[in-house]
């Protein structure tokens, strides 16, 4: 019985994700592909520059619904987080906010939000001009 409720979780969050949109004013951005099932993710965060608090937390993208069902509720712990707070969140974590067992080709597909998340909150140092 629980499974069900799981599964109409993320069939809801699939349907009408939570955070699905643009984000105008995003201070970061992370992106991430899986290949294997065509799922694509791009996650922007605004973060208030004193505090290092997620302002707001926004993704879109195309994917499978575990891969979209995913980033919905990854987001939900994101928004009013700190930097330090986000850079806490596991893959077990995430793995645990869908609560439904996941073959390995899945996981993946769960984890693509996540990735992004580590490239919004890690970016690349950009190149000083010679």
């Amino acid at each position: 019985m629980a499974y069900d409720m799981y599964q109409e979780v993320i069939l809801q969050h699939y349907r009408t994700p939570k955070n699905f949109g643009p984000l105008e004013g995003a201070t970061r951005v992370g992106e991430e592909s899986n290949p294997l099932c065509g799922d694509h993710i791009t996650l922007r965060l605004k973060l208030d520059p004193a505090s290092q608090k997620i302002e707001s937390v926004r993704f879109e993208g195309d994917g499978c619904a575990i891969s979209v069902a995913s980033t919905s509720l990854l987001t939900e712990h994101l928004t009013g987080a700190t930097v330090k707070d986000a850079e806490a969140i596991t893959r077990d974590n995430v793995l645990q906010y869908l609560g439904i067992p996941l073959s390995p080709v899945r996981i993946k597909c769960a984890l693509t939000g996540f990735a992004a998340l580590g490239k919004a909150l890690h970016p690349p140092p950009v190149p000083s001009s010679p």
